[in-house]
């Protein structure tokens, strides 16, 4: 890490960050990964993201979180996209924006993040920004529950609950038919 190695740099913030090794500490954690962030590591622009949300070390700063999420999204890096569409779906720091939660959520969704399926599924189940639709819901947090995220199970089972057993079976075709494209 002192040599300037990125990854290494990374590493060092995370254990930092969780106390893994050594004492947690939140201003050692933030000044590795920005050393890695700025070198271009795209796991550390996304931790950076989520301490300056948190305040984490930090005053906490919306603006300088998306701006490390964006970095690390831009990179393609599915946990910043998802959490730069979680801030665009609430209107945190910038201004609500629905259709760029979606395409956010969506890049997340391909690459396998759990939550940002079941975000979709939740935008659809809602209605933001896209027309409701239980069946397109029900496919995502179907995604999303195979991929082991616990909460969407339980959205998935309330909005079976609002379809008929053969939407049921329509959206359950639907996931399988994703998968087997997305593995």
């Amino acid at each position: 890490a002192e040599a300037g190695d990125a990854y290494a740099q990374y590493e060092l913030g995370k254990w930092y960050a969780i106390g893994r090794g050594v004492k947690q500490d939140f201003k050692k954690a933030l000044k590795w990964y920005k050393k890695a962030a700025d070198q271009g590591n795209p796991r550390a622009q996304s931790n950076l993201g989520v301490m300056y949300k948190n305040g984490q070390g930090v005053e906490l700063d919306f603006k300088k979180a998306l701006k490390w999420w964006q970095k690390a999204a831009d990179q393609g890096q599915a946990r910043a996209q998802t959490s730069l569409g979680f801030m665009y779906h609430q209107g945190q720091g910038v201004k609500q924006d629905y259709a760029k939660a979606l395409e956010l959520f969506t890049k997340a969704a391909g690459q396998g993040d759990a939550f940002a399926q079941t975000s979709l599924g939740s935008m659809y189940y809602n209605g933001q920004g896209v027309v409701q639709d239980y069946i397109i819901a029900h496919m995502w947090f179907c995604i999303a529950a195979a991929n082991g995220y616990e909460n969407a199970v339980e959205s998935r089972d309330l909005t079976a609950k609002k379809m008929s057993s053969e939407d049921v079976s329509k959206a359950q075709g639907l996931a399988r038919a994703w998968v087997n494209v997305h593995p």
